[in-house]
């Protein structure tokens, strides 16, 4: 059996689940979002996080190891290889826009609209839809980035 088919495999495995979740993830949030039903949107904050903590982190974890270790069983050079190298480098960005912001502004949102915590006060929709606006525009940016991932990888350009 081929070593280098199965990283492969596994490879595109993690790719169809982390990208899956993220999707799904973004189309639930959607929808909970516009009910303006502060329990339910809070719930989906809570199911989003535990399900990057579930799919998506151990996802990129899968996804680098089985590439590297693929490519190095074809023997392609990492860094020379073009769509290897770009890829790795658009994943990375991927990796850090969704450490440095993505997660701790999902973790202020699941905080802000937390009903138990926040019983004491009224609720402020426009902070709210701030930080919601953000959280969108930077999770387009951190889904784009894997997604031009993928195409390079599977037209293996730049050579």
């Amino acid at each position: 059996m081929n070593i280098y088919l199965i990283y492969k495999l596994i490879h595109i495995v993690a790719v169809i689940v982390f990208l899956g979740n993220i999707f799904t993830g973004l189309y639930w949030m959607h929808q909970a979002h516009v009910t303006r039903n502060l329990m339910l949107i809070h719930h989906t904050w809570k199911s989003l996080i535990r399900s990057d903590q579930y799919f998506t982190i151990p996802g990129v974890i899968v996804i680098t190891i089985a590439g590297i270790i693929g490519a190095i069983q074809a023997h392609f050079p990492l860094i020379r290889t073009g769509w290897i190298f770009w890829a790795i480098v658009l994943f990375s960005f991927s990796g850090i826009v969704f450490g440095w912001i993505l997660y701790p502004l999902q973790k202020k949102l699941r905080q802000a609209t937390d009903v138990t915590e926040n019983n004491t006060r009224e609720f402020d929709w426009n902070i709210y839809n701030k930080m919601y606006k953000s959280w969108e525009l930077w999770g387009l940016v951190a889904i784009i980035a894997p997604i031009l991932a993928l195409v390079m990888m599977v037209m293996k350009w730049p050579k």
